[in-house]
């Protein structure tokens, strides 16, 4: 593995459950995760939920939250017993502490799909502690904020991801073409310009996508998907030395563009 006095910060397309089933993917998401030193902890910000104040999720072992419907019962049967995360929790609580960004706590809620999907593939053993937060607000700048203030933890080996869909519009989807058909235009167009304006580091345009971007509407009817890139771009656009899309293509016509952040 590589070694690095600092981790660094992603925002990866998390993939339904049938995710496990993409050899392509899953083998992607496992090399991604072999150049990166072993995070002392995780933290996690996930396109699947949104709960204001900032909610932590638990912090000792729950069960998974399996927040999806309709799919064979094998899906309903995936374990992932990471450590909780109780240290992490008390340093993010203290690095929001203020009245602009309240915290609560939920003991009870597991990692939800779009954490443990992931995870599942990038650390299988399942031995590094994770926590979870919500997403107070789906507004841009409130998100830089949030991973500006977490990004002191990058430096005691925490990786801060956040986890949503690069292009995602369910309603648009032809399942019945299979995962690998050419992309409609709406999520190519948006693919290329995000990836355009990432790579240049044009932040403030990327901050306003809703405007600037082609396709906007169509890619993200709802920005759940793409709000967690935020929180990535926070916690690491102050010190950036390189940005880099790790994961490319197309899975039933969505973008699964996934960034590293260094």
């Amino acid at each position: 593995m590589m070694t690095s006095s600092r981790q660094p910060v992603l925002y990866l397309s998390h993939g339904a459950p049938p995710l496990a089933d993409d050899q392509l993917w899953t083998r992607q998401l496992a090399e991604w995760s072999s150049t990166i030193d072993k995070p002392t902890a995780i933290l996690i910000v996930s396109a699947h939920w949104e709960e204001a104040p900032l909610t932590l999720g638990a912090t000792e072992t729950v069960p998974l939250v399996y927040d999806f419907g309709g799919f064979p019962e094998r899906y309903y049967q995936v374990k992932y017993p990471a450590p909780g995360a109780p240290e992490l929790a008390a340093k993010v609580r203290g690095l929001l502490r203020g009245p602009s960004t309240p915290t609560a706590d939920d003991p009870h809620r597991g990692l939800d799909h779009g954490a443990y999907v992931p995870l599942v593939e990038m650390y299988p053993d399942a031995d590094v502690p994770v926590l979870q937060i919500s997403m107070p607000t789906l507004e841009p700048a409130a998100l830089v904020d949030i991973g500006r203030r977490l990004a002191p933890l990058r430096d005691e080996g925490v990786l801060i991801i956040g986890s949503g869909f690069f292009t995602h519009n369910l309603h648009a989807m032809t399942p019945h073409l299979g995962p690998d058909h050419a992309p409609p235009s709406w999520s190519s167009e948006f693919d290329d310009w995000g990836d355009r304006v990432i790579e240049s580091g044009d932040f403030d345009s990327l901050i306003d996508f809703e405007r600037k971007a082609p396709a906007a509407r169509l890619a993200h009817p709802r920005t759940e998907h793409f709000a967690p890139l935020f929180v990535a771009l926070g916690a690491t656009m102050d010190t950036l030395r390189t940005q880099r899309s790790v994961i490319e293509g197309y899975w039933f016509g969505l973008a699964k563009r996934s960034w590293q952040f260094d």
